[in-house]
């Protein structure tokens, strides 16, 4: 056993849509897909129509999803791919936000050999594994998916309290990671999520506590778990660069990121104005001449939406 909680999620043995749209999926990537998790916010609510569905599809190589070509080198240059897709069926329809990477490049994001917290800040957090091809290959990703949670705390505890609850640790650990990317969730929005999934961050966190290092160790305290660490002073020092530079790779590569969706995602610049719209509440209009020509004036549209607070 891996020690990765169980996180219940949808069946799509008893959901006739979601298996409909995760066999084109497959067949589409050339059944080169080896598992399939579900994470956000459908996940959090239950309900796999709010909005899009997080669709993460773990596949053996990228040539093998794609063959030889752009879409391939994308993926390997700068993943992961993002795509939409969507499943009606009567007066339902499934949407997703389909994401493309390789078990290699999924093992690495999760792991220290991965700068950029793009992956190990997200799959740190509750993860569904959805379906996957054999037993091996589930060890693999559960294991994956503990190491994104041990290199997120690793990576955070530096430059956080040198003691406190337990759910405040996950609530500045997930608040740093946030801080990386274009993100237009408002404040306390890490906290939410560590409310509502606290039985997860509690097993996780028991479960790596005598190999974070930093001196670190957990006290109950009563009913509360309390934490203590004591990173050296080089070493707070050294992590708040870190964190510096990589809110800075993150802000660059989410932008890098965005453009190349532009490309993958049908529908894609429709797609950022309803993202931004339901995460900050503020009306988004996609001006013709950035639809005409992207390319030239998305980085204007971006700047001016900065401006505005839309995201940061």
């Amino acid at each position: 056993m891996s020690g990765y909680p169980n996180v219940p999620g949808p069946d799509p043995a008893s959901n006739e849509q979601l298996q409909a749209l995760l066999d084109a999926l497959y067949q589409r990537h050339n059944n080169a897909v080896c598992c399939t998790l579900i994470y956000g916010s459908c996940l959090r609510s239950g309900d796999i129509y709010d909005g899009l569905l997080d669709l993460y599809l773990i596949c053996d190589n990228y040539r093998s999803a794609y063959g030889p070509g752009l879409l391939a080198a994308a993926n390997w240059l700068l993943p992961p791919n993002v795509f939409y897709a969507q499943e009606s069926s009567g007066d339902k329809t499934l949407r997703a936000k389909v994401t493309v990477i390789s078990i290699g490049d999924f093992e690495r994001g999760c792991s220290r050999a991965w700068f950029e917290s793009y992956i190990w800040g997200r799959f740190a957090q509750p993860t569904c594994i959805v379906q996957v091809r054999d037993a091996a290959t589930r060890a693999r990703m559960e294991c994956a998916l503990l190491g994104a949670a041990k290199t997120l705390l690793q990576r955070a505890l530096p430059s956080l309290p040198r003691s406190g609850s337990l759910l405040s640790l996950w609530e500045g650990a997930l608040g740093l990671s946030y801080a990386t990317e274009l993100r237009t969730e408002r404040s306390g929005r890490a906290a939410e999520l560590v409310q509502s999934a606290a039985g997860f961050y509690a097993t996780v966190t028991h479960h790596h506590a005598g190999s974070l290092g930093h001196g670190f160790e957990l006290i109950e305290a009563g009913d509360e778990v309390q934490y203590r660490a004591s990173p050296g002073a080089t070493g707070k020092a050294l992590n708040r660069l870190a964190w510096t530079l990589r809110k800075v790779q993150g802000k660059l590569f989410s932008v890098l990121r965005l453009v190349k969706a532009l490309f993958t995602f049908e529908g894609g610049l429709d797609y950022i104005a309803w993202k931004l719209e339901r995460h900050s509440g503020e009306t988004v209009v996609i001006p013709d001449k950035v639809r005409r020509a992207p390319l030239i004036h998305l980085w204007g549209f971006f700047w001016g939406l900065y401006r505005r607070g839309i995201f940061k």
